[in-house]
């Protein structure tokens, strides 16, 4: 990790909800942007965010989320995902996030992101993997 990935650093995103993002499930007057995708995106933002904070060899990795979806955004609307680095402790990264769209704050979330060396991951998912083959 680079010495900038400090707590108070952030970054901001604007996305458009578009029709993949949304649910259909309530017909076509009822697409709105879905808690998933939400939270795909809140991801990615995160991720992509601190990347610029790692060293070449690092990737993170989602540990833990806690997401309050609090007003619904139509298709076709854009929403801003703001991204606060909260706490680094070690390689654990805690991020506060909040979403609006033009009309309402959508979303308050906080997210725990593992900082992981690429190869030593690729590694244990290849132990991890002979482990379950053994086991078939």
């Amino acid at each position: 990790m680079k010495a900038s990935l400090t707590t108070g650093i952030g970054t901001t995103k604007r996305i458009v909800v578009d029709r993949d993002r949304t649910i259909g499930f309530m017909g076509e007057e009822g697409r709105v942007y879905a808690t998933p995708e939400l939270l795909r995106d809140i991801e990615q933002t995160c991720r992509d965010f601190l990347l610029e904070h790692l060293d070449a060899d690092e990737d993170t990795v989602g540990a833990r989320v806690e997401l309050d979806h609090t007003a619904p955004t139509l298709a076709g609307m854009w929403v801003e995902i703001t991204v606060t680095v909260a706490e680094v402790q070690g390689r654990s990264v805690t991020l506060e996030i909040t979403a609006r769209d033009p009309v309402d704050t959508i979303c308050k979330a906080r997210h725990g992101r593992f900082v992981v060396g690429v190869a030593k991951t690729v590694e244990r998912l290849k132990a991890k993997a002979a482990k379950a083959a053994a086991l078939a």
